[in-house]
């Protein structure tokens, strides 16, 4: 789901090698890490913080993104200019690199920072599912909302929030103020999208699209239906940008996925906030916690 974690604990490992074979676990500044593979791709695996899903890497096929909220953020990287055009993409959370490998990718030469706030998880990750040399991606250790305060003005063209401490969003990263710091952060024609769970009345969700339309012009969301209706908990990505968003594709790309999903916008998106206030730094909440065993065989 992404995360960016606040408690610190003493990192411990239980391998220093590349991953293979079976599942490793390490205890990180914030938590425990696990990688498992994948049983239906020899070189794949699944990272899991304190038991809940965050990334999925294939290093034998980094454009493969397996979990479905990681596939629609491919699309907006995907989206983002005219296919292999380099973009410069700010990642705030990191987790196993995924959406910075798949960028690195299909774009080369695209110049990538990541903030992740887990040192100790991102040394373990570079030693288990190493990064080619060649890609520009530069993880600094800090928290993402410190690292977009200092990210030159108009110098992004994609900002890519998927930022988590353990299985929530935290507050600090919801708010107008945040929102603000994204819109300074994009060049002209950038993009900011934001990967984000909720369930049940969707409280959470409704704020942050009503807190995304007080800065920018245009935004979109894209979750599945079963979502949407609060029949279950899950992702939901939200996309905002000063000009037009490529709706049609983003339809398009969504449909054909494997996994049910929708794309709201206009009136609909309007109407979905249904009055909910804007998320601010001095009342904002972090996204609620999924519900008893939501991950319960979470990579496994």
């Amino acid at each position: 789901m992404g995360r960016d974690r606040a408690a610190r604990r003493q990192p411990s490992s239980t391998s220093d090698a590349p991953a293979t074979g079976g599942a490793r676990s390490r205890t990180t500044d914030t938590g425990l890490a696990e990688l498992v593979p994948d049983r239906d791709r020899p070189q794949a695996f699944s990272l899991l913080l304190d038991g809940a899903p965050q990334s999925h890497v294939d290093l034998a096929d980094p454009t493969h993104l397996g979990f479905e909220y990681q596939r629609r953020l491919g699309h907006l990287v995907d989206l983002a200019a005219e296919p292999g055009k380099p973009i410069r993409v700010l990642h705030l959370g990191g987790g196993a690199l995924t959406l910075a490998r798949y960028t690195a990718a299909t774009r080369p030469r695209s110049r990538q920072q990541v903030a992740e706030l887990d040192g100790a998880l991102t040394e373990w990750v570079r030693a288990e599912l190493p990064l080619p040399a060649a890609w520009q991606i530069k993880v600094r250790g800090a928290d993402a909302r410190a690292v977009l305060e200092r990210a030159p003005e108009a110098g992004t063209d994609l900002v890519i929030a998927d930022v988590f401490s353990g299985a929530r969003v935290p507050a600090h990263c919801t708010t107008l103020e945040f929102a603000a710091l994204a819109s300074r952060a994009l060049a002209p024609g950038g993009r900011y999208t934001a990967n984000i769970a909720d369930g049940g009345s969707l409280a959470f969700a409704r704020s942050q699209v009503a807190t995304l339309l007080a800065v920018f012009p245009e935004v979109a969301l894209i979750a599945d239906p079963a979502v949407l209706r609060g029949k279950r908990f899950g992702n939901l990505i939200l996309v905002a940008a000063h000009t037009s968003l490529p709706i049609a594709e983003l339809t398009r790309r969504t449909a054909s996925d494997s996994a049910l999903g929708r794309v709201e916008h206009g009136r609909e998106l309007a109407a979905f906030t249904g009055g909910a206030a804007v998320a601010t730094d001095e009342r904002a909440a972090p996204s609620p916690a999924p519900p008893p065993d939501t991950f319960r065989h979470a990579g496994r």
